[in-house]
Formats: structure tokens, C-alpha cells, sequence
């Protein structure tokens, strides 16, 4: 029940939730894989950290990316590639560009991690509180996350005693809310401290020590671990 000396590989790893994993799981003593789509080039070089590039939707990269990384203990994807946009101004390729990213994109992570990973392992994907609360213009990412949440269940049986599991965040300080102006991303803040019932709203390094706590529990199998601050309680932000 440690990650020391663990090998954990983290799609998504160069920012918000997965960045934020990546150091927690090496201050927990693991070897980690940060695998993203920026170059290589781009990333500081860090003791006991891989850096590698990947394109979830490219099949031939992510099985460049497992067999590089071979053998491994600890897989969570939290890349979530998509173009957003309302219902009636998507086109097919906008709509399917969330289930090739998010959900396509969290089965080949898996169906290419599993042949190399040791015994007592386990998969962690990320999808988001909009599952149970969709938000206005996100139908199919609402969509692709309950697909990923029901695939975590499907697999949990096909696979164990590996075992696979989905984190759903909820409202989350990261790089998600980088296009709001400072002052907006502070009201959002604000607003969304005064209506949680934890009164905050939540960080990566939530998500992050979620992730580790399944990593490392080996009685946890198809669960969807909600880390939201209670959002799905509450009728709306104040």
C-alpha cells in the first residue's frame, strides 16, 4: 500500500489535475512516466521523472508510449481532449472529437497499459461532475464522461484483480478556467467558496491525493470516487 519504487505513468501529466499527480506521486517515492501532448523539449527535467510525448487519439502513439514505458504499476489518464461548443452549432466531427479524446482516448490508454503492467495494479480515469449536473453547451462531454464511468465498471470485472477505477471532480482551481479574465476567475472562486458545502472550491492537488488513495487501495474496484465538494447538492452558484 506505498507508491515507493512504483512505476506510475500519467496521461495528462503536464498540467491541472495530472501535473499535480505526478508530483504527489513522487513524493510518495515512485518513478513516474508524465506523458502529454507538449514536446518533450518543452519539460524541466526532474530525478525519478519521464518525460514523453502522446496523442490519445493516435493509436500507433500510444503504444509507443507503453511500450517505452514497460513495466508499470499505475496508470491514470486525465487527458480530456475535446472541442466544446452548443448542441446546435456542433457538427459530427466537433461531437465526435470527445469520444475519440476523452473516451477512445481512456480506452487505448488502457487497452495498451494493461499487457505491460505488473501484478496489483490498477487504472484511474477522470471525468467530471457534469455526469450527474450537465452544464449549459457541454452535451457531449456530459456524454463521453458517463461512457468513461460506465467503461471504469466494465473493466473493473473483465480485468481484475487489476483493478480500475474513475475520479469525478467537480468545480477545480486549474487550467480549465484559464481563458476567464483574472478578475472573473476570482469571482468564480468567490462564488463557488459561498455555495459548496465545504466552502472552497477545489485544487488539483484534491484530485491528486484521490488518485494516490486509489492507487494504493487494494480493495477498491469499479468505484466512482466523486471529489467535488458536494456540487451535486447544491441547485446552482451563488
Amino acid at each position: 500500500m506505498t507508491l515507493a519504487d512504483k512505476h506510475v505513468v500519467v496521461i495528462g501529466g503536464t498540467s491541472g489535475m495530472g501535473r499535480a499527480t505526478v508530483a504527489a506521486a513522487l513524493a510518495e517515492g515512485a518513478r513516474v512516466t508524465s506523458a502529454g501532448s507538449r514536446p518533450v523539449a518543452d519539460r524541466e527535467p526532474q530525478a525519478g521523472l519521464t518525460h514523453a510525448q502522446v496523442d490519445v487519439t493516435d493509436e500507433a502513439s500510444v503504444q509507443a508510449l507503453f511500450a517505452a514505458a514497460s513495466p508499470l504499476d499505475h496508470l491514470l489518464v486525465s487527458a480530456s481532449p475535446g472541442r466544446p461548443g452548443p448542441f446546435l452549432e456542433q457538427d459530427l466531427a466537433a461531437a465526435r472529437s470527445f469520444v475519440d479524446g476523452k473516451l477512445l482516448g481512456s480506452w487505448t490508454a488502457a487497452r495498451y497499459a494493461v499487457p505491460q503492467m505488473r501484478p496489483g495494479g490498477s487504472i484511474t480515469f477522470i471525468t467530471g461532475a457534469a455526469v450527474v449536473r450537465p452544464p449549459g453547451n457541454a452535451a457531449m462531454a456530459t456524454a463521453a464522461f458517463a461512457a468513461v464511468e460506465g467503461l471504469t465498471r466494465a473493466l473493473a470485472l473483465e480485468l481484475g484483480p487489476l483493478r480500475v477505477n474513475t475520479i469525478r471532480p467537480g468545480y477545480t482551481d486549474s487550467e480549465l478556467w484559464s481563458g476567464l479574465s483574472d478578475a472573473e476567475r476570482e469571482d468564480l472562486r468567490r462564488r463557488v467558496a459561498a455555495t459548496m458545502p465545504v466552502g472552497r472550491m477545489g485544487t488539483p492537488e484534491d484530485i491528486a491525493h484521490a488518485a494516490l488513495f486509489l492507487m494504493t487501495s487494494r480493495q477498491t474496484t469499479g468505484a466512482i470516487l466523486e471529489v467535488s465538494g458536494g456540487e451535486p447538492l447544491v441547485d446552482r452558484l451563488a
